[in-house]
Order: structure tokens, then sequence, then C-alpha cells
């Protein structure tokens, strides 16, 4: 992190006396409200998320069934209740102020997992200047004592299976995600990510330890192929798998090394059904929204057919257990996806398995390239297209103009050809759809909030995401911040001090800052930066930073009479 810059996903903004909700009690009370512990209806709990599988991607792949393996229907289909909204909490991007109907992976997935909105990027925690963390279903679960799961064939530590089990103010910090596991409790996690599990010197991204050990220490088997994979047992209480430094790779990458999303739900339902009191699980298709983010459409359509695959592996087990419910959905909507383009109507489905690697797969050999005859012939070795135009080859070879560059033009280029189309590389907000079987199908039917998938899931198995909740929030706050050169670290002194019960009042005559806590006083000069407390000099850093004032973390605890500490990795306040 660069000093005196702000931290990185973590925008400082405001007034130095702007109004922001106060006192702790206020969200664990709004929590409180999502949901009470009730008498359960089921004894397991199964979510499955398809990751940027709007409806057009999950009519695409009905397409692909019907057409190419003859089969009529998708296994979700017969289970399809309703739909879901998708938008989030107003927030920021990049400096800029955003209303939050376009949301990304970590705001609609608080909403799903906890049962309230925040901002894009904001894993878990609320949408102030000083955040309170949310509980989650898995969370709550872990507390009431079943077993609990994450599968994913994105990164374990990616922003969809992070909102279950960790608490970031942004979704970047995926090494403190990686250590908020090892604390969390959950007993089985299935996925990529390798990166933030090991050291920079093990090829990894973590700049203190490699975290391995440490799971081995409680438990954890750790495997990192299908063949360690298929080698656990029930009697595998506990594992972490990790099935690629990154992402796992695309359905049409894969070698028998890399296990399917459906094996990887088959060993986690047969580990984590052993427990005698039940378990709660999420299962993530994480590579349709990558795929559709690079309008890779070929490629979309194989990673909704795996998660698909993985849905009748969890429908099998819950229709055989009689004793679990199962909701399905997704986040939001990714690359606005159309199938038919050019008023043509038509598609090609004929042509939609004719890609033999994904598009990522053949970045080297795009970026490589210097001449439309090396485009043409990277075309044609991965697709049935040997009649590539000159204009085409020099498109690819230019790039599209976005992140994506050759990639994304390839992906234009193979789209036009298969008569489907992409209005970008970002998210929609369209509503997606939503499907369910057993007791919690009654509570996510017809046009729902995504937040009402929290409350389902945990009023099906009976547990309380209010208490769950408030024991985080007695433990832990989410302050923005900033860095001095001098490497101190400040907080906002109006937003801060009111979370923790102080008045603070502006006092135009002096041109400073009161802030009163008990019969403990500060007064900060926004001059000057001069502290003093009770009337006594006192050596804290204050700093005016755009209006707002900051201080240290010494002058808060003096203030208050607490002893909190700052926890740099996860950028949280503990409070005791």
């Amino acid at each position: 992190m660069k000093k005196n810059k702000i931290a990185k996903g973590i925008a400082v903004s405001g007034l130095l006396l702007s109004m922001v909700p106060a006192g702790i009690s206020t969200a664990a009370d709004d929590a409180a409200k999502t949901t009470q512990g009730q008498a359960p209806v089921s004894k397991n709990l199964i979510v499955l998320i398809g990751d940027g599988m709007g409806p057009a991607q999950v009519a695409a792949a009905r397409y692909y069934s019907k057409t190419k393996l003859n089969q009529e229907h998708l296994n979700l289909d017969s289970y399809y209740v309703g739909q879901a909204t998708t938008y989030a909490d107003r927030g920021e991007d990049g400096g800029k102020v955003v209303s939050g109907v376009v949301t990304d992976s970590a705001s609609a997935g608080t909403a799903f997992a906890t049962g309230h909105k925040t901002y894009n990027a904001g894993i878990s925690v609320s949408n102030e200047d000083v955040s309170l963390p949310y509980a989650s279903v898995i969370e709550a679960a872990e507390k009431s004592g079943k077993a609990t799961g994450l599968v994913t064939t994105a990164r374990i530590t990616h922003a969809t299976p992070a909102v279950y089990a960790s608490h970031v103010r942004s979704r970047d910090n995926e090494n403190a995600i990686a250590s908020q596991y090892l604390d969390s409790g959950v007993d089985v996690l299935f996925g990529g990510g390798k990166q933030f599990f090991v050291t920079k010197e093990e090829k990894g991204k973590r700049p203190d330890k490699s975290l391995l050990p440490d799971f081995q220490a409680k438990g954890y088997q750790l495997v990192e192929n299908a063949e360690g994979l298929q080698s656990l047992t029930a009697k595998n209480s506990k594992a972490l798998g990790l099935f690629g430094s990154s992402h796992v790779a695309y359905t049409p990458d894969r070698d028998a090394s890399t296990p399917s999303l459906a094996a990887m739900t088959g060993k986690a339902l047969e580990i984590l059904s052993a427990d005698e009191k039940g378990f709660a699980i999420m299962i993530e298709g994480g590579r349709i929204d990558h795929a559709s983010h690079a309008n890779d459409f070929p490629s979309t359509v194989q990673e909704v057919m795996d998660f698909d695959a993985a849905v009748k592996v969890a429908m099998d087990f819950a229709k055989k257990d009689g004793n679990t419910s199962v909701v399905i959905t997704a986040d939001h909507e990714t690359g606005g996806l159309s199938l038919s383009r050019d008023n043509l109507y038509e598609l090609n489905i004929d042509l939609w398995d004719k890609q033999k690697k994904s598009s990522e797969a053949l970045i080297p050999l795009l970026t490589k390239a210097t001449t439309i005859e090396e485009i043409k012939q990277i075309v044609a070795d991965n697709t049935w297209i040997t009649d590539l135009t000159d204009e085409e080859a020099q498109f690819i070879l230019k790039g599209d103009g976005s992140s994506y560059k050759q990639e994304g033009a390839y992906n234009n280029v193979i789209a036009k050809r298969l008569l489907v189309g992409w209005s970008g590389h970002g998210h929609s907000a369209v509503d997606v759809g939503v499907w369910a079987y057993g007791p919690i199908a009654d509570q996510v039917k017809g046009q729902i909030d995504n937040t009402q998938i929290a409350k389902a899931s945990a009023s099906v198995i009976g547990v309380d995401l209010a208490a769950a909740a408030a024991e985080l929030q007695a433990k832990y706050l989410y302050p923005k911040f900033k860095i001095t050169r001098e490497g101190t670290v400040l907080y906002p002194a109006k937003a801060l001090g009111e979370k923790l019960g102080a008045a603070v009042v502006w006092d135009e005559a002096s041109r400073s800052v009161k802030l009163t806590k008990g019969s403990q006083s500060m007064t900060v000069s926004v001059e000057t930066n001069k502290v003093q407390l009770n009337g006594q000099d006192a050596a804290y850093a204050a700093n005016v930073d755009n209006g707002s004032l900051y201080l240290p973390l010494e002058a808060f605890n003096s203030l208050t009479g607490t002893s909190m500490t700052w926890d740099s990795l996860s950028e949280r306040l503990v409070l005791k």
C-alpha cells in the first residue's frame, strides 16, 4: 500500500461533519430484523450460484443441450420458481459515485448470503464510512454446529465464496480473505486460488507466510488435483482443495487432473453429509461470469453446462436425502448477451461446439502474433473458420479497444459468426432466475429481492443471522482509513467517533472539533492540527484531508477508554 494514499478499493470522502449512521447497536438491531432463529424445516441447505448466469446464458445452454445432446431441458429447468432483483447500494467506483443499479459479485453476494445490501466491492460489510460486518447463512450455520462448505470454479478467495465466510471492505483483499477462512470454521473449501495461500517465494502472492501448514495443523486434508479429490472420504471432515493458482481452468481447457464442478460438489456433499447435525454449503459456477466478461460464447455455454451437471448432483442428493432444501440463482448477468444479431432470425447452434479451447487459452498466441497470416492460422487451428477475412484478422491483431485486447476482438469475430451479440464486457442490471427444491421453494417464489435468498436460507434450516451478526459486530469495525508518509494509520474522526458512541461537535469560532465520551473530552484544531485531551496537550498526529479530520487509533482509545488494535491485513479494528 502506498504511503499517504487511500487504501486500494477504499475511497475516503465526505465533509468534516457529514452525517453517518451512529451507534454500533443500530446495524445489529437492523440485522435482528433480518432473520431470527426459527424452527428448522430442513436439516441441510444447498445454495448454488451461477455467477454471471442471466436468462440468455441459461437459454443458450438449453438450446445447446437440445440440439447437441438431444436433451430437451437442463437439469435445473423443472425447479424454476421465479426471479430475483440484483441491484446494490450506492457506492464509489474509482472515486465516482455510482447508483448501484448494476451490481458486482461482492454486493450481490452479500445480499444473498447475509440478507443485506451493500456497495459494489464490499464483502459482507455495511455501507458506511465505518462499516459493520454482516453474518452469512454459512457463518450462522457454523455457529449452530452444522458442517459447512464452499465450492467454486473461481478462486476460493473470489467475491462469491468470500461473502459467506469473510469480511473486508474491498474484494481485492484476497490475502485477508484466505486468512479469515482459516479462522472461519468452514469445513470444506474447494476451488482455485492457491496463490493467496502461499508466499511469493512459492509463486504465490502472500507477503507474510504460507497458510497451508496452518490449515493442515487444524486438520484440513490438502488436495490439488482430481485424483487427490477422489481420495477424500467422509472420514476427512475438513478438506482444502486448491485446483489452480488462479481460477480453475475453463471446461474446454481442462485435462484429467482438473476436477469438474460436479465432481467437487459430489465429494463435498459426501464429506459434509456425514455430520449428524446437518450442513450448509454454497456451490458456485464461477467461470460463467469470466467467459461472459471476455465475450467467449462457446466457453460460456460449456460453463453453464458444467454448472448444470453440478445441479444434478445436488438435486440427486437432496431427493435421496429427503431433508435438504436447495436454492439456485445468479448474482447478476454478465456481458449483455443476446441470442441473435444483425436482424437475422437465426442461430448457428451447429457451430457452438466447434471451438477447441477457450479464448483465454489463446491469449499467449494472440498477443505474440504480428501478422494477419499468423492470426488466420491461430483461428483456423482453434475453430472451424478457414475463411477469416483480412479485415477480421486485422481487427483481431489490433484488439477491440477494451482491456481484453486481442482476446476481445477474437471473441467479437466468433460471436458474429455464431449469430450472438454482446453489449460489452461488464455486468448488466437484468433480473436473474431462481430455482428451488424442498421447503425453501415456497419462500423464494415469484418476483423477489436477492436478499430474500439469505432470509429464506437461514429460516429453512433454523439458524439465527441476527445473533451471528451481533457476535461479529462486537468484535470488529471496518473503517475507511488513510496512511501518512510516516506510515501512521489514521481514521475519520467524526465517523469513527460517533460509531464508538462519542458526541462530535464543530466549533466555528475556534475552528475546532470536539469529541466527548463520558468524562473524556478531546479538542482538535483544524488550523494547527493541535490535539488536547481533557484540556492537556496530546501528541496525536491529527490530519485534515479534503475537509475531513483524521486521528490515529491512540486518540480514539484514549477518548473511549478502550484498547482497540488494528488488523492491517484485514484492514479492520479489533474491538476485543
